[in-house]
């Protein structure tokens, strides 16, 4: 059976797809139709998507939307209300101010960080399941879904696979990697993925990870990151402090069934010690992890021992 790639620049970063099917680059045609219609509904970088509508309204009134983004905006306002989570869709204001990431980057005021900080919280987006409507309580909050979205397009990129059939493939939508059926290449099955170091230049990996129906997630402070006056600020942004987030960790990586539980757990738990993230992580069914520290050490849960190849730390 053929196997086709594709590469496409979209949701601001390169997104890859591979396709076992005999009508290969049709079901490629399919993919890249449906992450179209995804970013239409989920950016917060295109003014006239579905969710700029609830944003634009803030304060203002409730947005009817569409099922698929009531249920995503309903469980990042659960994750980001839950006891200790730095996980935040609200944050929006703050993503804005310091544009880290673009041309434009800069360290906004104290002033204007605790001003902002005002309009942050998850507690004031309020859902209507019968109406399926969304309301931002205060003129000018913002949902940003930056953190989720990817994880969320992913599991429906592998339900779109499901119903045409496909035997096998892979996706990665800019580092959220999902992989679904036999790995062509590979007579145990699984597929070999790549943890990027986060000191070297891209495609230089400290693991490679062995995963099979899986999606692999990794959140990292060398991602986007722009330096001023010696000191480097990265783009994960504390919610409580509106500063980009403390940690010994430089990146974190989540193993999981589905891809949006991978995105949950990264962001939840980035702020946390290395050794509080491994042990939550522990708890959690059917979810592993892997976290490389500020001074290159490596760790990870148990069960990704037999699955995890060391290439090296600093």
């Amino acid at each position: 059976m053929p196997v086709q790639n594709r590469e496409i620049q979209m949701m601001g970063t390169i997104i890859y797809l591979s396709v076992e099917h005999d009508y290969a680059a049709f079901v490629l045609e399919e993919l890249i139709l449906r992450l179209k219609e995804y970013e239409k509904r989920f950016s917060a970088h295109d003014p006239d998507s579905e969710l700029m509508e609830v944003n634009t309204h803030a304060g203002i009134k409730p947005v009817k939307v569409d099922t698929s983004l009531y249920e995503l905006i309903k469980l990042g306002k659960k994750h980001s209300t839950a006891a200790n989570s730095f996980f935040n869709i609200t944050i929006g204001p703050l993503v804005q101010a310091w544009r880290i990431g673009f041309e434009d980057a800069n360290i906004p005021s104290e002033r204007k960080i605790q001003s902002l900080l005002k309009v942050t919280n998850a507690n004031d987006i309020l859902l209507d399941d019968k109406l399926q409507t969304v309301y931002l309580k205060y003129t000018g909050m913002f949902i940003d879904l930056g953190a989720i979205a990817k994880g969320f397009i992913a599991d429906l990129l592998i339900e779109d696979l499901k119903s045409m059939n496909v035997s096998s493939a892979l996706i990665n939508l800019g580092g959220n990697v999902m992989t679904y059926g036999n790995a062509p290449k590979h007579k145990d099955s699984s597929w070999r993925i790549g943890i990027q170091h986060p000191f070297e230049p891209r495609g230089n990996y400290i693991a490679i990870l062995k995963a099979f129906n899986q999606s692999v997630v990794t959140s990292g402070i060398y991602e986007r990151n722009f330096t001023r006056n010696n000191q480097t600020y990265h783009h994960i942004l504390d919610p409580t402090t509106g500063y980009p987030i403390e940690s010994e960790a430089a990146s974190l990586t989540v193993v999981s069934k589905n891809s949006v539980d991978g995105e949950i757990w990264t962001s939840r738990l980035f702020g946390k010690s290395p050794d509080q993230i491994i042990e939550t992580i522990n708890q959690l069914d059917d979810i592993e992890g892997i976290v490389v520290t500020r001074d290159g050490k490596l760790s990870y849960t148990e069960s990704l021992k037999e699955n995890l190849m060391e290439l090296g730390t600093v």
